[in-house]
């Protein structure tokens, strides 16, 4: 079964009072930055925290009753799993979540919360897929595809509908790595939006969609994924999505994890929103080709948002220090009183803010007397610390940048 636009309304109307049509917000702030009108679709707030749910709920609405009896059974990275375990025990359909042994701590406790079984197996999806199938097997339940399934992506086909709802756009970004949202989203939005260009962002270390279209076929990494976007880290394109997206796509646009990582924060910081990697991907794909985007009416796809909190921690420490908002060195001092106490006052001079600081007396290459000290400051940005290191180099302190209070333990 290929679903078709019919086949998307009439999950949408199945969707109805189960799903939130989650809102169109604007961004001043990006729209100045890519020089466009910007409007995020804001799954992040959906209820499971992504856009999983839509497809999720729209499969086991779609289940026999032979079908409810035996139960279903997932491979998920987590957003897809708590999506199907809500919608069955909603249902009081059993479910069993095979996960990958490194999902995120956020994902599988959410997933336990809605009451139903996870397993974790493996070291990535593809594991945890080949887990499922035997679980499948030796069960009778029925195997619930993330992504290549009709019902799924017809499903995810709502927000397509949805952004067509709050009038035409120009550019349509989604994220993509089994291929399931971009499918459904690109089958609303061909339908309701013809002109409108739909543009693809994959995660360069999950680049199953590119190397789908070279090779003319749905296709499977030869190399494990590796990526921040674990939403995305399929390693595998579904061969339903690919027939349904080949000759719909306006381009493709891999982002990196660093690229990943800045979106995360620009969203943190200036719109409020708390996204994960996948969420993000499609703001960092669209800051990545922003002269293509210039003076059109752009709406970008936020996946989702369950973000493991310890990512997140190293997501804006990366961030801080690109943007030069955290510095961090190590300096040699003389173990004598008022040495220390000396360096900080001339810090505070600045205007820096020291975040930690560690002394050292214990490296073999330096004196007896000699103590390393490692700091890290808040800073103001590249200028301030600019100032800093020459501020440093003229009270004779020699630093050496980088090390960090836990390198120094």
């Amino acid at each position: 079964m290929i679903p078709t636009i019919k086949d998307v309304e009439q999950a949408r109307g199945r969707l109805k009072g189960v799903v939130q049509a989650t809102a169109l917000v604007r961004s001043a702030t990006v729209s100045r930055l890519l020089g466009a009108e910007v409007l995020f679709k804001a799954e992040n707030f959906q209820k499971t925290g992504s856009f999983k749910i839509r497809g999720a709920y729209n499969r086991v609405a779609c289940l026999s009753p032979e079908e409810k009896q035996r139960g279903v059974v997932c491979a998920s990275a987590g957003n897809h799993g708590q999506a199907l375990a809500y919608a069955a025990s909603r249902a009081g359909v059993r479910a069993t979540i095979v996960m990958p042994e490194a999902a995120p701590l956020a994902k599988i406790a959410a997933t336990r919360g809605y009451g139903q079984n996870v397993v974790l197996s493996g070291s990535d999806y593809l594991n945890a897929v080949r887990k499922a199938h035997e679980i499948q097997e030796s069960t009778g339940a029925l195997f619930v595809d993330a992504y290549d399934d009709p019902w799924v992506i017809a499903g995810q086909g709502s927000i397509g509908l949805e952004i067509a709802d709050e009038g035409e756009a120009d550019v349509v970004v989604v994220p993509v790595g089994g291929g399931g949202l971009l499918a459904g989203i690109g089958l609303a939005v061909s339908a309701r939006m013809p002109k409108a260009q739909l543009i693809a962002v994959e995660a360069s270390g999950s680049p199953q969609l590119s190397v789908s279209l070279c090779r003319g076929r749905a296709s499977t990494l030869e190399r494990p994924a590796d990526t921040i976007a674990d939403g995305l880290a399929t390693g595998k394109l579904g061969e339903l999505p690919f027939e349904l997206i080949r000759n719909r796509l306006s381009d493709v646009v891999s982002v990196d994890d660093f690229e990943i990582s800045e979106a995360v924060l620009l969203m943190l910081e200036r719109l409020k929103f708390l996204t994960e990697g996948a969420g993000a991907a499609a703001l960092a794909g669209a800051l990545k080709i922003q002269q293509q985007l210039k003076g059109k009416r752009v709406v970008i796809c936020v996946s989702g948002g369950n973000i493991d909190i310890n990512l997140l921690d190293r997501i804006i420490g990366h961030g801080l220090i690109k943007m030069g908002r955290l510095f961090s060195f190590a300096v040699d001092l003389r173990d004598r009183p008022g040495e220390l106490d000396k360096l900080l006052k001339m810090i505070a001079e600045t205007g820096a803010n020291v975040r930690a600081i560690q002394h050292d007396r214990n490296r073999l290459d330096m004196p007896i007397s000699g103590v390393e000290v490692v700091l890290e400051l808040d800073t103001r940005g590249p200028e301030h610390i600019a100032a800093l290191r020459s501020s440093l180099k003229q009270q004779g302190y020699r630093i050496r940048e980088g090390r960090t209070q836990s390198e120094a333990s």
